[in-house]
């Protein structure tokens, strides 16, 4: 059992049936009344980060979450289809599962997937990805230094902001936590 005073950024565990991760955290000691623990918290399943307060004698069971590199291999219309790439057994995620991680997917591409009892609560992908531009406005000359962007479609069919420089077949590196354009590669 994890105690209250355990509590460190970036442990899981279990509260009211559900599995969190503690994003941030503070002991407050008020001049008059008891202790307690203030809370940042990320559900593991939806994503979505509470606040919430603790007494500071509460005890709640540790979340073991596992963590599996693999490979993504190819969609198959309603699933993603990955290996893991200790083992090369192959299995399929359902897109409900790799959330929002879809629009960044490049065959061949490592993932590291976070299981808790089996079941995935939620996919990480490499910070940064190569991706080419299928399709977008063309730059015009001499329209460099406005500072503004275009639109660009990507080879996976996500749409970032580019400068408009950038035209139609250029790999660029994008970065997904964000979804923003970085460099051209």
């Amino acid at each position: 059992m994890i105690s209250t005073s355990d509590f460190r950024t970036g442990l899981t565990l279990e509260v009211d049936n559900d599995v969190y991760q503690i994003v941030e955290f503070q002991h407050v000691k008020p001049g008059k009344g008891a202790a307690f623990v203030r809370t940042k918290m990320r559900n593991m399943r939806t994503g979505s980060v509470i606040e919430r307060t603790f007494n500071p004698n509460e005890k709640f069971p540790p979340a073991r979450i596992e963590r599996q590199t693999v490979q993504y291999l190819y969609n198959d219309g309603e699933n993603f289809n990955v290996m893991n790439n200790e083992t090369f057994d192959q299995f399929a995620i359902s897109a409900a599962d790799m959330g929002d991680a879809v629009k960044w997917l490049k065959e061949n591409m490592n993932l590291t997937i976070a299981t808790y009892n089996g079941a995935i609560m939620g996919v990480e992908l490499p910070n940064t990805v190569e991706l080419e531009v299928t399709d977008t406005a063309p730059g015009i000359k001499g329209d460099t230094a406005s500072g503004g962007g275009k639109p660009a479609t990507l080879e996976t069919g996500a749409v970032i902001n580019v400068p408009f420089f950038v035209n139609v077949g250029d790999i660029l590196q994008v970065d997904t936590r964000t979804g923003s354009y970085i460099k051209r590669v």
